[in-house]
């Protein structure tokens, strides 16, 4: 992946930290406000704006940025089903006590390693929505995007959503077709052929191994 790219990637991955824009075709007002565009634009929008509002704090308090991101991701992300899908043949079987044991050490270590990357995140770029389309098998949908930059070439950025206890989260985002999931299943996938899930977990959580997204 390119380096560039590492911090988009992270980024959005956890907390889906992109405005997307309105569609052209307007959809009713219960649906603009139900719908997955519509959730990620006001969860984003929020964000962006306690990060620009807070930036001097969050520079100097890193506790307070892991508490505030650790709490947008707990909202907008399905990180134990995210992680489910990183564990891939590994989860097969696995309690959902594991799974949430690695899900959460995940989540910690990245926030830990990639979390103040979010204090250097461009937030005046511009999202424009391409399309939203439901994903194969009722999985949910996807919401396809592209970040506009001055001077640079569209960065296609896409989220893969489902709904949870009826609310629609986030399971996988994919920047320039590298999807969150399927990078850290390819990362984990020889620990995870060595160790046990609770294992791989603990040594994640103490940071004796980290996860690294530029894999």
């Amino acid at each position: 992946m390119k380096h560039s790219l590492l911090s988009i990637l992270i980024a959005a991955a956890l907390a889906a930290v992109v405005p997307v824009a309105a569609q052209a075709q307007q959809p009713s007002p219960a649906e603009r406000q139900n719908s997955p565009s519509q959730i990620v634009l006001t969860n984003s929008t929020r964000i962006l704006t306690t990060l620009e509002n807070r930036r001097a704090e969050f520079t100097k308090n890193r506790t307070a940025l892991r508490q505030f991101m650790t709490s947008e991701f707990n909202q907008m992300f399905d990180r134990d089903y995210s992680g489910r899908l990183v564990l891939g043949r590994h989860g097969r079987g696995a309690s959902d006590a594991d799974v949430k044991l690695f899900s959460d050490a995940l989540a910690e270590n990245l926030m830990q390693r990639y979390g103040a990357s979010l204090l250097d995140f461009n937030t005046q770029l511009k999202v424009r929505v391409k399309s939203e389309t439901a994903l194969p098998g009722g999985r949910g949908v996807r919401v396809s995007s592209e970040f506009l930059r001055a001077g640079g070439e569209p960065i296609p950025v896409d989220y893969l959503m489902r709904q949870v206890g009826g609310q629609w989260k986030v399971f996988d985002v994919m920047v320039e077709g590298v999807s969150y999931v399927q990078t850290f299943r390819t990362q984990f996938d020889t620990p995870l052929s060595q160790k046990s899930i609770a294992q791989v977990a603990a040594e994640l959580k103490a940071g004796s191994m980290q996860a690294d997204a530029s894999n």
